[in-house]
């Protein structure tokens, strides 16, 4: 393989020659050989960008010479139009900090714009990667900047999907609303509810589960560019930070925000902390919300069998014509994964030390994972199941009348004691709870019927009255 040979602090660094990586890529390239998995598109694309606002501050304010900002600019708009995308070889386990990828960034930035102002990649004569794309930037300040960025970006795909979701729940409801099941409390017998009613519960859990992924990409929109160095602004002009997040929300159309103290901004990622406290609240809704549509598809015989999740593959390799839940596993499968994405993040947010904290390629990596198979995952399961499920309304009606929870509506006319010894009847001698009632003559038919009328028990009221 053909190289060519950059110096850097530490001496010379052979690198390949058609690369438009330089000297610090080729370290990490070959000192953090980890995972095999390279930053996810969203975080390039992020922190192109944002270089792309910082040269565009710096140029505007007269600290970099025009034609090297637009040469600078011109190579980010190349990489975002999906260019160069094969020259971010940098693992997502990499140097505390980020300083890797910021150099990464830094050095192919460099290298494009040294091209296009006619010079050769690695002789950095018109534009150097640190004292040009990198003017007036630290890792400290651009990598946090970046991450929240990314992650920002990504909930705009993450939101749909979510509202889709819940969308799907609320039709369900409505096709849903005249089949009468039984409830079930302590997987027990409970009163009557309507199926409709479940599913719309389902969605209004996600709706609220939602406000806080709202909560947590307003946190994520606060950057601390412009800090520099352990916050402190070295290197950079007063007007800077301000013109770089305005550069940022016009290229995005996000609403971000300069960080009211560069310090905090750096010492703590309350943002990342806020995200995997938001995405652990859906998680858990919605795992919930999927284990329950696994057991009421459950059977086909043995089972609650209640509602049908559609068929999308064959179940077993052994037993002929099972079918299983497979987009509902599929869901609690990714669900568990970004679970644990959010403990790693937790773990990298509490990691920081005094003015940086070094984690931040780790909580970058969870981020972007946990972000982009939620997004996917919700979207199949969208599709694929909850938007055919199908509704078994004869079974269900048959539980719902055969449950011995009926006896609760006779409560208001017997008391509860004799109605617990009408449930005991009945389970014992395998009777309704209605021919209980009949053969102890507790109540005369037209009674009866209003009592145990099972839709008015789905609606606040004293049935009978």
């Amino acid at each position: 393989m053909s190289t060519r040979i950059e110096k850097d602090s530490l001496g010379d660094v052979h690198v390949p020659a058609d690369a438009y990586w330089g000297s610090q890529a080729e370290r990490t390239r070959n000192l953090f050989r980890i995972s095999g998995l390279t930053e996810h598109p969203r975080m390039v694309d992020a922190y192109v960008l944002l270089k792309k606002a910082c040269a565009q501050a710096n140029t505007d304010l007269g600290l970099l010479d025009r034609a090297q900002g637009e040469a600078i600019v011109a190579a980010a708009d190349e990489v975002l139009g999906g260019g160069l995308r094969d020259q971010f070889p940098v693992d997502v386990f990499h140097m505390g900090a980020g300083t890797s990828l910021n150099m990464n960034v830094n050095e192919v930035l460099a290298n494009r714009a040294e091209e296009i102002l006619g010079g050769r990649k690695g002789e950095y004569q018109k534009v150097n990667p640190n004292d040009h794309v990198n003017y007036g930037q630290s890792t400290n300040d651009t990598f946090p900047t970046a991450m929240r960025v990314m992650a920002r970006l990504m909930m705009e795909d993450l939101f749909p999907a979510v509202d889709g979701l819940a969308d799907a729940f609320a039709q369900k409801a409505v096709e849903f609303d005249g089949v009468l099941k039984s409830g079930r409390t302590h997987l027990q017998d409970a009163v009557p509810i309507r199926l409709g009613q479940e599913f719309m519960a389902y969605s209004v859990a996600l709706r609220r589960a939602r406000r806080w992924l709202d909560q947590a990409a307003f946190e994520l929109e606060e950057l601390g560019i412009g800090g520099s160095a352990a916050g402190t602004g070295l290197n950079t002009h007063p007007d800077y930070r301000d013109r770089v997040v305005a550069n940022l929300r016009d290229a995005t159309g996000l609403e971000f925000r300069t960080a009211p103290d560069m310090r905090e901004a750096m010492q703590s990622q309350f943002c990342m902390a806020a995200l995997a406290a938001s995405l652990r609240l859906f998680c858990n809704e919605l795992t919930r919300i999927t284990n329950d549509l696994r057991l009421l598809c459950s059977g086909p015989l043995t089972g609650i069998a209640e509602i049908v999740l559609p068929a999308v593959q064959p179940g077993s390799s052994i037993m002929p014509g099972k079918v299983n839940p497979s987009m509902a596993e599929n869901m609690n499968i990714v669900l568990f994964q970004v679970l644990g994405q959010c403990a790693t993040i937790d773990d990298c947010v509490r990691a920081g030390q005094l003015e940086l904290n070094v984690m931040m390629p780790g909580m970058a990596f969870s981020a972007q994972f946990a972000l982009q198979i939620l997004t996917n995952a919700l979207e199949t399961f969208t599709d694929n199941c909850v938007l055919g499920i199908e509704a078994d309304a004869e079974r269900c009606r048959h539980y719902a009348e055969t449950s011995p929870s009926l006896a609760t509506a006779l409560n208001v006319y017997v008391g509860y004691k004799t109605a617990a010894d009408v449930v005991k009847t009945a389970l014992a001698e395998k009777k309704t709870i209605p021919q209980v009632v009949r053969e102890k003559g507790l109540l005369d038919e037209e009674t009866l019927a209003k009592a145990l009328d099972p839709a008015l028990l789905t609606e606040p009221g004293i049935p009978g009255r």
